[in-house]
């Protein structure tokens, strides 16, 4: 019975992978990726920037900053609390977020753009 079920979903596979083949464009992949871009660093930055505030705001009650913090802040969020954490996790995890779309939305647009060459 599993290599009846593995049987179909190869060929679901190979139907699906054919599809797009035709479906899908090299100016289309091209837009994909640039919209992706787009979206990733319009919601990228003003999450970033916000988490860096929280983060700042949150921390410099309790310490004096290193110089330079902001270039690798995850390093002090041990030294948050419960409460504290759960403020700046949406704004992390939205910045990552956008980061991971902005990033492969730019991998994809270059791949659509070395695919006309």
């Amino acid at each position: 019975m599993v290599e009846i079920m593995l049987v179909i979903g190869a060929l679901v596979v190979i139907g699906l992978v054919g599809l797009l083949g035709a479906l899908v464009t090299v100016q289309s992949v091209i837009e994909i990726g640039l919209w992706a871009l787009a979206i990733g660093l319009l919601t990228g930055l003003p999450t970033g920037f916000w988490y860096h505030v929280v983060l700042y705001r949150l921390l410099s009650k309790k310490m004096t900053l290193p110089r330079r913090w902001w270039l690798s802040p995850v390093q002090l969020h041990p030294r948050l609390g419960t409460e504290e954490t759960a403020r700046i996790q949406p704004w992390f995890l939205l910045g990552g977020l956008s980061f991971v779309l902005s990033f492969g939305g730019g991998i994809i647009a270059l791949a659509g753009l070395l695919w006309t060459r």
